[in-house]
């Protein structure tokens, strides 16, 4: 990532917009895409992989993986993104990277960068950006410090961290503390190298892309769940990876902004297609239809081992509901964008047990509490969650030119989300900062216009 991308702000102010129409394509998913080069990059021949999330968090995880030697080529454009070639080095086979690692923004190739290097005879530092870098990394110092890893971070385990991987390492039965699919997989990922079987008790389920990704390259990892719900999975070591093709699915924490749009716009009917519907991340959606929202899948499929389809979305009144906090984990992502659709429904929404939102890109409980009312919501802030009274499906103020614009605190996710918040507002919105966008979204706004068109 260019280390100047933040200095010059770009803002803009979002104005009310006539209905979404038609059909738009949302990019690759970030999860699957970060995990797809890394485990390309660890098998041993050539993969292909198409509709990547072309973001700079998925550009830093290419970087890496080149770095430590793997061949990670981009070959051909097309409409969906383009169409990498990856040549993998094997499992044991990663090499010492020549300089320091730079992760620019993403908390996610940090995190399962550790983990794979933890059980290679290599050492790597990792920098990042200004906000990755007050992001802590304690949560997988700890485990991967218990495989042999050592790790030297700057004060409170955080960015910048040398690491020196061990070898061999040891296989570890790792109860998960904290409900995290980072954390899981990149104790998973440390796995694949270490001679033995790793194991992670996770209380509360998370995201399974690792879990799915790993058995379609070929390891032998498999998952039993406890009658209390409690998922042990356990991964043999010294894996041998087959090279694999992989198609991508639009990532549906990028659709959920168009989702909410489409819901929340006067005369709106949109189709977002080939959304991943991974029922560790489709908590959204659910809680969406719970407050009467219109979300029709079309045409279901499967592709790569994930469930996917189309989804029409038509303009809906919604009904503000108490959030039960055991869905946190399937959409911990996408509560800045479900609080916006709080802010115009009908009667009080209520969420809890939202504390890893504070450790996110910023603090999105107040950030996105002080966002919401600057526009003119009615938002209350707890200790793990907001209660927002709705506003009816009236729409929100906007914000003022004397109040200043939304302070966004270089997260994407707050950027998008009032943006979203500004087209169903009366004068619009100012984001102070639109740029941080693409981390995740570089299309973002050319296709909001597009859908506005």
């Amino acid at each position: 990532m260019n280390p100047d991308q933040h200095l010059s702000p770009r803002p803009r102010r979002f104005l009310p917009a006539g209905p979404l129409r038609g059909a738009i394509r949302v990019p690759g998913d970030k999860s699957i895409s970060h995990r797809a080069l890394m485990l390309s990059a660890l098998a041993v021949g050539e993969s292909r992989i198409s509709g990547l999330l072309e973001g700079e968090d998925v550009l830093a995880t290419a970087a890496a993986m080149r770095a430590m030697g793997a061949q990670v080529e981009r070959t051909v454009s097309s409409d969906s993104g383009g169409e990498w070639q990856v040549h993998g080095v094997g499992v044991g086979g990663l090499l010492q990277p020549a300089q320091a690692l730079d992760m620019g923004n993403s908390g996610t190739s940090t995190r399962l960068l550790m983990g794979l290097i933890a059980s290679h005879p290599i050492t790597a530092t990792f920098t990042g950006d200004a906000s990755l870098s007050k992001r802590p990394m304690g949560r997988v110092i700890e485990p991967l410090s218990q495989m042999g890893a050592d790790i030297t971070s700057s004060p409170g385990g955080r960015l910048p961290l040398m690491l020196r991987g061990a070898v061999p390492a040891v296989p570890i039965s790792y109860r998960l503390p904290v409900a995290s699919a980072q954390v899981k997989s990149a104790v998973l990922l440390a796995g694949l190298n270490t001679p033995g079987i790793t194991t992670v008790i996770e209380p509360v389920p998370t995201r399974d892309h690792s879990e799915r990704m790993l058995k379609g390259f070929g390891a032998d990892l498999t998952v039993e769940v406890g009658a209390d719900g409690t998922r042990i999975i356990r991964l043999s070591g010294e894996a041998e990876l087959k090279p694999q093709v992989i198609d991508v699915p639009g990532d549906p924490s990028s659709a959920a902004f168009f989702i909410v749009a489409a819901l929340l716009v006067p005369g709106s009917e949109l189709v977002i297609e080939n959304v991943g519907l991974n029922p560790t991340r489709a908590g959204l959606i659910a809680v969406l239809r719970a407050m009467g929202g219109s979300i029709e899948e079309l045409n279901p499929r499967e592709v790569g081992g994930e469930p996917v389809a189309d989804l029409r979305v038509r303009h809906s009144a919604l009904k503000g509901i108490e959030v039960d906090p055991a869905i946190a984990p399937s959409m911990i992502d996408e509560f800045p964008i479900l609080f916006v659709a709080a802010a115009l429904a009908e009667g009080r929404t209520v969420t809890s047990g939202l504390d890893e939102l504070r450790v996110k890109e910023s603090d999105r409980l107040t950030v996105m509490r002080e966002a919401l009312v600057a526009a003119g919501a009615r938002v209350t802030e707890t200790e793990d969650g907001l209660t927002i009274d709705g506003s009816g499906g009236e729409p929100l103020e906007g914000t003022s030119v004397a109040g200043g614009p939304i302070a966004t605190h270089l997260d994407h996710r707050i950027a998008m989300s009032m943006a979203v918040a500004g087209l169903a507002s009366y004068h619009g919105v100012d984001v102070d900062d639109t740029r941080p966008i693409a981390t995740s979204f570089p299309a973002f706004e050319a296709l909001l216009d597009g859908a506005m068109a």
